[in-house]
């Protein structure tokens, strides 16, 4: 009984281990799960997140049965030798000459015998049932191994059998305009610093302009509470009719706006409020610097915009500093888990997101989901601080959108086709 017991208890240590060892790269268990797949294309955690919902509980349920079985096993030798013992001893005593009391004795030995063996034979019931969960929880295992490798098999290609990407390529979403793509949607790109290319959300207007979008906010479906390397590699996803809610990643955003062109990069901010009205933001010149220097966001000037200019602080009257200290030009990338702010505490954490945190925000687009907009200080939980999606050059603090998008183009084409105002009213089909 012990040795097959044994074997099992081995056989599960393995598949454990085995388990065990497939985490995410970063190693912290905290996206949403998302069963989009085949439908949408992950970002890069998004697989780990699909197979994740399913290992918590598996793995617990191993655990407790493989500490069943042991207690199991070790009960059952004790009986065994103390059954062992017992038969010797009453086969002895059978054969003694001694009066009758020693005989009694042995009778008595022997009704023990027979109680201990009823226990065994229980013991082994438990024995085999608990076995056969084992195995059920095994075939549950090799199910979850099979679906982690067709997950990563899709996620080398990303969707590419179910999710339509287009076929042309180039540097940015310009450069794939510029060679003489219509549509908008999912499409490679491969930036001039960057080694592979990568899967961005082209959005391509009437007149030719390719708008790179690296921030989509729409409806609250994907938690922006999330780590640094979250951040730097991307999260949520990509959808070809534009549908979800993703980070590009830091790293990406870097690559699009490190380049060598002499003509600056606009980086163009759109806001729907929840009563449907929409307002931009535009600023020239706008780039991200590399991860050694913490993804330090800088931009030249603010270009224009009818939602205000937020990027550059906010004047609340708490505080004659306020527009300086909310200032984002020059600030490098906070998240709950690596502290860059000018603060004393850390702003990412008390906000529950990544940002170019300073002490702390006039401007948060990857703030708290907040449905309805307006929100106080009692709903933004523990710290009470203003968290919510936020340009307070259009609303106050209190007040958190609905849609948000950042995306980025070439400046010598964001005026193209119209002139600049023209591009203001296409909002890349936020809003209803």
């Amino acid at each position: 009984m012990a040795p097959s017991l044994l074997a099992a208890a081995g056989g599960l240590v393995l598949l454990f281990s085995f388990s065990s060892a497939q985490i995410r790269g970063d190693n912290v268990a905290t996206c949403n799960p998302n069963d989009g797949f085949g439908k949408y294309c992950p970002t890069t955690c998004g697989v780990a997140d699909y197979l994740l919902r399913y290992m918590p509980g598996v793995e617990n349920d191993l655990d407790d049965m493989q500490s069943q079985l042991e207690t199991i096993a070790n009960l059952t030798q004790g009986a065994e030798s103390t059954i062992t013992y017992m038969k010797d001893s009453t086969t002895s005593a059978q054969k003694s000459a001694q009066p009758d009391p020693y005989f009694k004795k042995s009778t008595n030995m022997l009704d023990d015998v027979l109680r201990f063996e009823k226990t065994i034979i229980a013991q082994e019931q438990q024995i085999f049932e608990l076995q056969n969960l084992l195995a059920s929880n095994e075939r549950r295992m090799a199910d979850l191994k099979q679906l982690s490798i067709q997950l990563q098999q899709k996620c080398n290609e990303p969707c590419k059998d179910t999710v339509e990407i287009q076929t042309t390529t180039g540097t940015d979403c310009q450069d794939i305009a510029n060679k003489g793509a219509t549509t908008s949607g999912l499409y490679y790109v491969r930036p001039e610093k960057a080694t592979e290319q990568f899967l961005v959300y082209c959005e391509i207007d009437s007149f030719g302009r390719g708008f790179t979008v690296i921030q989509r906010r729409r409806d609250g479906s994907v938690d922006f509470h999330k780590d640094w390397i979250q951040y730097k590699e991307g999260f949520g996803y990509l959808s070809p009719d534009d549908t979800t809610e993703f980070w590009l990643g830091n790293e990406k955003i870097h690559l699009l706006t490190a380049t060598s062109s002499t003509i600056p990069t606009v980086l163009r901010i759109e806001l729907v409020d929840w009563d449907g009205n929409k307002r931009y933001a535009d600023y020239n010149m706008f780039r991200i610097g590399s991860e050694a220097d913490m993804y330090r966001l800088t931009y030249g000037f603010y270009f224009g915009g009818d939602a205000g200019d937020a990027f550059s602080g906010f004047d609340f009257g708490d505080d004659p500093s306020d527009k300086f200290y909310t200032s984002h030009n020059g600030m490098q990338f906070s998240t709950f888990d690596k502290d860059n702010d000018k603060y004393d505490g850390n702003c990412a954490l008390q906000d529950g997101s990544g940002w170019w945190m300073n002490r702390c925000h006039a401007a948060h687009l990857n703030g708290k989901y907040y449905q309805g907009g307006r929100y106080t200080e009692k709903d933004a939980g523990e710290f009470g601080y203003d968290n919510g999606i936020i340009w307070v050059t259009w609303h106050n603090r209190w007040y958190s959108l609905k849609e948000t998008t950042m995306k980025i183009i070439p400046l010598s084409r964001l005026t193209a086709g119209g002139g600049q105002q023209a591009g203001v009213k296409q909002f890349g089909g936020l809003g209803s």
